[in-house]
């Protein structure tokens, strides 16, 4: 798996309209984004957020529970509000459809990022 580069992009100017969530959080999710993206699907929700779960697993493992929440972000829906902040800022466009309730409930992030490591 490759590297995340934190530095590409500061990520300052949505951090500075937002502060709740960690820079390497949204870089984590561009990382996530980017290699959804590729081949041009559409990407749902559950897509995002499985992958981001698949990822985040894989780099930090049983440190997953800590990092992010040192990053700001504990639950789904957080990985929405990170989404449509990237909309706002243009790294990302926005389908019709697409709704911060797309992240809702999808997993118990303390269960999925900790729990296998307890």
């Amino acid at each position: 798996m490759d590297q995340i580069d934190f530095e590409s992009d500061g990520f300052g100017d949505i951090v500075s309209r937002d502060s709740r969530y960690d820079a390497r959080a949204y870089a984590l999710l561009m990382d996530v984004i980017h290699y959804l993206g590729q081949g041009d699907r559409h990407m749902s929700g559950e897509d995002i957020l499985d992958e981001f779960k698949e990822r985040t697993l894989d780099l930090y493992g049983p440190m997953s529970w800590t990092v992010l929440r040192e990053w700001g972000v504990t639950k789904c829906e957080d990985i929405g509000e990170m989404m449509f902040n990237l909309v706002e800022s243009r790294r990302i466009r926005r389908d019709e459809g697409d709704t911060p309730e797309a992240f809702s409930g999808g997993y118990d992030f303390r269960e999925t990022f900790l729990g296998p490591y307890e």
